[in-house]
């Protein structure tokens, strides 16, 4: 269950500001808050988690121990760098109302963004459909916040959060691949 609770925790933590976040929000601004944009999210949120828990699972499963302790440190670290990485304060506008496209671009997001990287990183190292759970579920919650804001999310230190976060992941990371390596106990 804890494996649960912290993907939960950590996928909203890392989630705020993120591009799948920005994108629902904007498109709450132009389409409506309604039951239909937030039906997309919520599928692209659970298909994005059970993707990233089956990776780190499989991973897992080939990989010898120290291996997939490193595995879940460059986790971490691919995450961390996601996170701190700069880019550009404009959303490209969204040609077209199509659900179905809405949802290919939102799980496109979701794949490589750095909360899914936590995910792939808590199902590495332990249960993983529980990882994805929670992370299908803190996902989802990221999502409503970022639907139910619209765009009165910008107004929040984003960036200062997501910097801050970067930095936790970046110094976890670094404690985990050096215990991997025996470096330290």
């Amino acid at each position: 269950m804890s494996a649960f609770l912290f993907a939960l925790v950590a996928v909203i933590a890392v989630s705020l500001g993120g591009r799948d976040q920005m994108l629902v929000a904007r498109l709450a601004e132009r389409l409506g808050r309604g039951g239909p944009l937030l039906a997309v999210g919520v599928l692209s949120s659970i298909a994005s988690a059970f993707a990233m828990a089956a990776a780190g699972l499989t991973l897992t499963l080939i990989l010898p121990g120290p291996a997939a302790d490193m595995l879940v440190a460059l986790a971490l670290l691919i995450a961390a760098v996601e996170l701190a990485w700069p880019r550009a304060a404009t959303l490209p506008e969204e040609p077209t109302q199509s659900l179905a496209a809405i949802f290919i671009v939102l799980a496109a997001r979701q794949v490589g963004d750095a909360a899914r990287f936590l995910v792939l990183a808590l199902a590495a190292g332990g249960p993983a459909w529980l990882a994805g759970a929670g992370g299908a579920t803190g996902g989802i919650v990221a999502l409503c916040l970022g639907i139910a804001m619209g765009d009165e999310i910008r107004d929040w230190p984003l960036r200062l959060i997501r910097r801050v976060m970067a930095a936790v992941l970046a110094i976890v990371a670094l404690v985990i691949g050096l215990a991997s390596r025996g470096i330290i106990g």
